[in-house]
């Protein structure tokens, strides 16, 4: 399939999971994750209507951005570390991975020089794991106080990933704690935003939807394999957001 049919069956399975859940697929932001693959490629994918594309890895997404497009929009779904939060500012209009007040704390340093705002989402670790980044849910009320006290950071909401399990249930179950998360983060911090969650990728995305997601973040299903990972698949343990 191309990726123009790709991204058309893509949004019909939003669509169809956000109609389920009684909900509108306006309402779902479909973040096309573009890391390992270059300037073609995406802009075969804009040419469908796509605008909000994410990256992975700061180095690669330094090559990319400035010879792209400005109309479109960039997010930063990896982790990243605070040495690159200067970097980070300059490029990405929107930090789903803030993993650590250490790096929140840097961002805003960073962009507070820009004179601007930025959007951020707080990473929650919600299936446990510690090879998985981001804050625990115990701790999240404390960190969002924190956070959300700088004063050139705009918190919109949360993001995780699942665990990587064909298990419905707990996929459900580990979406729905991040959605109530949101919920009570709403009452924490009434100066933000936090309308936003960003759960869900190739493999669990229409879940995902049904039980509360408003961003989804979609590699495979739009691209293929990576092209790095068809000549050498990763491990199971370091697969990424897409």
């Amino acid at each position: 399939m191309s990726i123009a049919e790709n991204v058309a069956h893509v949004r019909s399975r939003i669509a169809d999971a956000a109609l389920k859940a009684g909900r509108e697929p306006s309402e779902i932001t479909l973040v096309a994750v573009t890391k390992t693959f270059g300037k073609g490629t995406i802009e075969q994918a804009a040419a469908t209507g796509l605008r909000t594309f994410g990256e992975n890895r700061v180095q690669e997404a330094a090559e990319k951005i400035p010879v792209l497009s400005e109309s479109f929009k960039w997010h930063m779904i990896g982790h990243v570390q605070s040495n690159k939060a200067k970097q980070v500012v300059g490029l990405f209009d929107c930090v789903q991975s803030v993993d650590s007040t250490r790096l929140a704390e840097a961002l805003d340093r960073h962009v507070a020089n820009q004179g601007r705002d930025l959007s951020i989402l707080l990473q929650v670790n919600v299936s446990g794991k510690e090879s998985q980044s981001g804050f625990a849910p115990a701790e999240l009320p404390a960190v969002a106080r924190h956070v959300g006290a700088l004063s050139s950071l705009r918190v919109e909401g949360l993001m995780t990933i699942a665990s990587f399990t064909d298990d419905e249930a707990t996929l459900r179950a580990e979406f729905r704690t991040v959605r109530e998360l949101r919920d009570r983060l709403q009452s924490v911090l009434p100066d933000h935003p936090c309308q936003e969650l960003s759960m869900g990728m190739t493999n669990d995305y229409p879940i995902a939807i049904e039980e509360g997601a408003t961003i989804v973040r979609v590699g495979r299903a739009l691209f293929g394999e990576h092209p790095v990972a068809v000549r050498q698949r990763a491990p199971v343990g370091t697969l990424q957001s897409t």
